[in-house]
Order: structure tokens, then C-alpha cells, then sequence
């Protein structure tokens, strides 16, 4: 049986979602480095574009882009103002939410205290109402809303696992709870009517961010590691994908064991990842006390700056390079990202900690893994935008609906 011919314009509409995902990661600019990237003529790639546009994604400037030889190309962006998304992340003591627009803008954010009830129907319901504030307050189109959760999250149902800084039950079904309350609640005449939700581990949409739109573009096998107001984070990007395992368990970083008679960590062991490098670890390094009325990281990343910490931070950053080269061992990187306080650990000793890593590796050339800061800011947040705008970056067409 012969297979049917596929038309241009048939042709063009399986090519809307790659273009997208192209102008979206700013890997695209001109409608000459779109046609190059999809290896198709300039006919077909202005056919492309101009479906993006009237879908009210992109513009098309046809003010040539100069500086090349050749014929002058149209430029291209993300529309603005264009359709958003919601975002959330929860943390160990609050809560962020942010609209997002294509290209990782985050366009409005709030940063909000816990609720006294985490309970997770309510600490759920709290975000929801969060988020939509946002909507109704915004002129743009609100097409999703994701949410990044501190802990590990089961796929594809949707379940959170170990959620110790809230004392979930284990398997707390938080996707469908916070699909019901987002339902539920008042997101405006402008907001999509069943509005879509997805949740996900927050270091996994952090390396996401990073991969798209920071300091990990153009990595094949992106290793992120990261530590927020507690505990410690990891994710790893292959070749633009999260790896996240047979049930999306993969890379809980955090527990691994870097001091057998170290520091209790929350999980019941003992010497964690999560508990010799977050930022409950530097203070007790530093024997100082963080300030109860102050969020914990920001002050923690102050202290990382402290001359009078140096001692600390080599102790910190020693325990952090023992987790990296075992991470380098196992996982074989071409670059590793760190943030939250990490970040400020690479800053404060990167020597130290690029020559931990580099003893500790069997093979030289993974010892000589570049160790980069993160780029993106609130990238907990940035990456559950990725994840809420994922079904329109596979179908662009979907915005159309209703």
C-alpha cells in the first residue's frame, strides 16, 4: 500500500511545533535561521511563521535583519502582548507565583508566607487562588498553570513522595488536587476555559530552565544541582529531555552519601547530599545561627560571601565535591549547573571545588567537566512555565482552542 502524499501545507502544520520550540528558546531569530535549522526552502518556513503569527505567538518583522551576505531576513519574536501561563513554586517557607510568557519571560510574580495550614488540599487551594489573581488581573490570555513541588513526583499520576518539609502523607495524590482546586477557582473571562495543570519536582524544571533558556544551552547531558531554603536538588537533561526515570523517581541527589557520620538528614541516614551542602549545613559549619524572621537562603548566600566563613565554606565545598564526582562517575556529564546556594559556594571556592571533583573522577576528561553558575533567575518557577507551556510547544495549534 502506498503512502499518501503529504501536501505543504500538511507538511507545514507538523512543523509549527518545532518552529515554535526554536523562536521560543531564541535559537531562531530570523526566518533564515528558522528555514536553516528546519532544513526546509524559504517559502515553506514563511508559510510556517505566518500560521505562528495568525495563531498570535510570534511577529514577523520584514525589516531585514542586516549584517550577512546574502538576501536580507525577516526577523522574528515572540508576540507580545501574547497568550500566558501560570507558574508556582513551593518552597520550605513560601510560596511563588508568576503569569509567564513565551521565551522564559516571567512577566508579574508574587512571593507569598505559607499558609498556617500546609495541609495539601489547603496549601494547594492557596495556590490557586494565587495564581488566579494573576489571571484576572491581566489583559493576556492565560492557556495553563504547573506548579513545582520541592520533593519527588511520581509519573505519570501525578504523586508526592517524601514531602518533609510539609509532612504530606506519602503518595499525596497532587495533581489531582491541584487540578480540582485550580478548577475550582476564579481565573477570569480571559483565562482558558478548562484550563490545563501539570506538576513536577522543582531541580527537574530548574534543569529544564537552564537547558532552554541559562547557562545550559547547547549541553547534551546537562547535570543540575542545586540548593534552595532546604535540602539539595539534582536533575539531569539528555539531549533536551528530562531523565526522570521508570516513574519519574530519577536523580534524588539529595540523598546521596557523602559523610556516613555526617549530619542527620530528614529521610532517617545520615551524611546526605541534603544535609552536608544546604543551607542549614554552611550555619552549622560556620557554628553561627540564621535569623528566624529571615528567609533562610538568602541569608545563607550572604554567608557564603562572608570572608569570616571562609573555613565553612571550604567544609561545605569539599562535601559538595565528594557528591559531584560520584554524580560525574556515574552519570558522565559535559556540564554540570549549580545554583541557589551552590551557586555562591562555586563563586566563593571554585578552584577548590573544580579540584575535589577532578581527584575524585576515574577518567580525566570527566574530571574536567565544566562546573558553570545558573543563569536563569527564579528558574523553579521559569521551568514549571516550561512545563505549562509544553502542550503548545508539541501543538501550537491548541491555543486556538477553547
Amino acid at each position: 500500500m502506498s503512502t499518501p502524499h503529504r501536501t505543504a501545507p500538511d507538511r507545514g502544520r507538523t512543523l509549527l511545533g518545532p518552529a515554535l520550540r526554536l523562536i521560543h528558546t531564541g535559537q531562531a531569530p530570523t526566518r533564515s535561521a528558522l528555514t536553516g535549522a528546519l532544513d526546509v526552502t524559504r517559502a515553506t518556513a514563511g508559510a510556517v511563521t505566518g500560521e505562528l503569527e495568525a495563531l498570535g505567538l510570534i511577529s514577523v518583522d520584514s525589516r531585514p535583519a542586516g549584517g550577512g551576505r546574502g538576501r536580507p531576513s525577516h526577523r522574528l519574536a515572540l508576540a507580545d502582548p501574547g497568550p500566558a501561563v501560570l507558574a508556582a513554586q513551593l518552597h520550605a517557607d513560601g510560596v511563588s507565583v508568576a503569569l509567564a510568557a513565551l521565551g522564559g519571560r516571567l512577566l508579574e510574580t508574587a512571593h507569598l508566607p505559607l499558609p498556617a495550614d500546609t495541609a495539601p488540599d489547603r496549601l494547594l487551594g492557596a495556590v490557586a487562588e494565587a495564581g488566579a489573581t494573576l489571571a484576572r488581573g491581566s489583559r493576556r490570555r492565560v492557556l495553563g498553570f504547573a506548579l513545582a513541588l520541592p520533593n519527588p513526583v511520581t509519573e505519570p499520576d501525578g504523586a508526592a513522595l517524601a514531602a518533609l518539609h510539609f509532612d504530606w502523607p506519602a503518595g499525596a495524590p497532587v495533581a489531582e488536587l491541584f487540578a480540582d482546586r485550580v478548577a475550582g477557582a476564579d481565573l477570569g473571562p480571559r483565562a482558558r476555559t478548562v484550563l490545563p495543570t501539570a506538576v513536577a519536582n522543582d531541580a527537574n524544571l530548574a534543569a529544564l530552565a537552564e537547558h532552554r533558556h541559562g547557562a545550559g544551552r547547547d549541553a547534551r547531558h546537562l547535570l543540575l544541582v542545586t540548593s534552595g531554603h532546604r535540602g539539595v536538588g539534582g536533575a539531569l537533561v539528555v539531549d533536551g529531555r528530562l531523565h526522570t526515570g521508570s516513574s519519574g523517581l530519577a536523580l534524588e541527589v539529595g540523598h546521596l552519601t557523602v559523610d556516613p557520620l555526617g549530619r542527620p538528614c530528614p529521610c532517617g541516614n545520615r551524611g546526605c547530599l541534603n544535609a552536608e551542602t544546604d543551607p542549614d549545613a554552611l550555619f552549622a559549619a560556620a557554628k553561627r545561627r540564621p535569623d528566624p524572621d529571615r528567609p533562610l537562603l538568602p541569608q545563607a548566600r550572604e554567608l557564603a560571601r562572608d570572608p569570616e566563613s571562609a573555613d565553612a565554606v571550604e567544609h561545605v565545598v569539599d562535601r559538595l565535591g565528594l557528591g559531584l564526582a560520584g554524580l560525574v562517575n556515574i552519570l558522565n556529564p559535559d556540564r554540570i549547573v549549580l545554583s541557589g546556594l551552590h551557586l555562591d559556594l562555586l563563586a566563593a571556592a571554585p578552584d577548590r571545588l573544580a579540584a575535589q571533583v577532578a581527584e575524585r573522577c576515574l577518567w580525566g576528561r570527566s574530571g574536567r567537566v565544566p562546573i558553570v553558575p545558573a543563569q536563569v533567575a527564579h528558574a523553579g518557577l521559569v521551568g514549571a512555565a516550561e512545563l505549562a507551556w509544553e502542550p503548545y510547544l508539541e501543538d501550537p495549534q491548541a491555543v486556538a482552542g477553547s
